[in-house]
């Protein structure tokens, strides 16, 4: 399993304009490994979560495999 910050590389590499709402949760992800940690007062669950919410617009197979592999580690 990749870390979080990994898994966020690739999609800030492969999503052009991240839609707003994603943004601060895909930075927070940046600064996590584990699944595990905490970024301030939220738990990685969380910002994972919410990225997922805030990330419907993000399309294609990179973000098929890299929402899998978040969910997954949820």
């Amino acid at each position: 399993m990749r870390t979080l910050n990994a898994i966020a590389k690739e999609i800030r590499t492969d999503w052009a304009k991240p839609y707003f709402g994603a943004v601060p949760y895909l930075r927070a992800m940046s600064e996590l490994s584990s699944i595990d940690e905490h970024y301030g007062y939220d738990d990685a669950r969380s910002i994972v979560r919410y990225f997922l919410a805030n990330a419907a617009t993000y399309r294609g197979d990179t973000a098929k495999r890299c929402k899998a592999e978040l969910k997954s580690m949820l």
